[in-house]
């Protein structure tokens, strides 16, 4: 199959590209990215007025497959990842059973083989079971196909374990992706610890729960010269440490999500439990550090925290609602609205931080736009405004503080492995 893509403003930061060209699909792979490219009985794309780049890459995506199928299928994430642009979604091991060996990994990289849809990576499990009490078998694991270890959703308390999982990974070459949060410290919090809590009624977790956190990872990684990424930073103490960390060369990196950018702790006074989320939505003070991070580089990346929850586990009160909200179909609106919009990031940095330094950080060969790569593209239209509504969105869930908003941006056309997947 051939399809050629005109007239696109192509962002590809991987190659220092930043201009008007075309794009040439034979294969499946890239054939050529320049000018005046002759159609050759391709299929034609008319790309005018939009931005054309690397398929999105989410590091940090909960499937629910196997074991919470009510929540969300591989089929449904997958339909929504192309739907917000997304070509290449890493699945997060808190499933049912947990990702902690080569049985789970080979069944969800099997159906996503099968659907072909987008490319589905494997984070497998820190610990068995994600208990925190026993290491799983990495090497198992790196055979299989995981491309990074995780406990998300959980913190691996034990200081010890967490010190040899950086150490055993190592010699995997295999980053390990930290929840950090110290849960005596956040212990039945609902919510962010501060003024609106404290108006609010409700039981808040502090920031310090993360940050401290934060900051015992960071030593272990100096002492072990392992791979550290810190997942979903959300207060401007961790911020501060990990851009500390990284003058002092320790190998770290780190996401945050759209949500961390756009509300605040005020958003939970409408009580609506999709603003209910681990970690919490923060104060003002948070939000513009974690703005301000992303524009320096101390945030090396995006991630949706896609957490797909049913209807009737969200309506109930607060306290008794699961924590986590979608997020794979308005991350890339959210990031071009309050980002790009507002001078943030640039659009070469937007898709450095949604697209190469994720492929990067994982070890993926994605996020570039090279001749003779896998043609995952995403075309995105700026400009164009929708609301989001149950029916819109394709994941099955529904649990997204921003049901009834109009966003500005989308993907109109997603690109996995050379087919169109995804057309608005």
């Amino acid at each position: 199959m051939k399809i050629l893509i005109k007239n696109g403003h192509v962002v590809d930061p991987a190659n220092k590209i930043d201009g008007q060209l075309d794009v040439f699909i034979e294969d499946g792979k890239i054939s050529a990215v320049s000018k005046n490219i002759k159609p050759n009985k391709a299929e034609v794309i008319d790309a005018k007025g939009k931005i054309v780049a690397p398929g999105l890459v989410d590091a940090h995506t909960h499937l629910r497959e196997p074991g919470r199928e009510d929540e969300e299928t591989l089929l449904t994430a997958s339909k929504a990842a192309i739907k917000g642009g997304f070509t290449s979604i890493c699945a997060m091991p808190n499933t049912t059973p947990p990702c902690d060996n080569q049985g789970v990994v080979g069944f969800i990289s099997s159906e996503a083989k099968r659907m072909g849809l987008c490319n589905i990576y494997v984070i497998g499990a820190i610990t068995k079971a994600r208990k925190g009490q026993e290491l799983s078998e990495v090497g198992e694991l790196k055979l299989a196909g995981v491309v990074a270890l995780s406990d998300d959703g959980s913190s691996v308390d034990n200081s010890e374990i967490m010190r040899r999982a950086l150490e055993y990974t190592s010699m995997f070459d295999l980053p390990i992706i930290a929840h950090c949060e110290d849960r005596i410290l956040s212990e039945a919090g609902v919510m962010n610890e501060g003024f609106v809590s404290t108006l609010l009624g409700l039981r808040g977790q502090p920031a310090v729960a993360e940050s401290t956190r934060v900051a015992r990872e960071l030593e272990l990684c100096a002492i072990t010269k392992g791979k550290l990424h810190i997942a979903h930073v959300s207060t401007k103490r961790s911020v501060e440490l990990i851009r500390d960390a990284k003058r002092r060369a320790i190998e770290v990196t780190c996401e945050t999500c759209p949500h961390y950018f756009t509300l605040t702790d005020e958003a939970v006074k409408t009580f609506d439990t999709n603003t209910k989320m681990n970690p919490p939505l923060r104060g003002k003070e948070d939000l513009e550090t974690i703005k301000q991070a992303l524009k320096d580089g101390t945030i090396d990346c995006i991630a949706t925290d896609h957490a797909p929850h049913t209807e009737d586990e969200k309506d109930t009160d607060f306290n008794s609602a699961p924590f986590g909200i979608i997020g794979l179909e308005t991350a890339l609106s959210l990031a071009i609205m309050e980002l790009l919009d507002n001078k943030v990031l640039n659009w070469t940095a937007l898709i450095q931080k949604m697209s190469v330094n994720p492929s990067l950080i994982l070890g993926l060969d994605k996020g570039h736009l090279s001749v003779g790569s896998d043609a995952d593209v995403v075309i995105i239209d700026a400009d164009r405004r929708w609301e989001v509504t149950k029916e819109s969105l394709e994941s099955k869930s529904k649990n997204t503080p921003f049901l009834g908003r109009t966003l500005k941006g989308m993907a109109v056309t997603t690109i996995a492995g050379g087919k169109i997947v995804y057309s608005a």
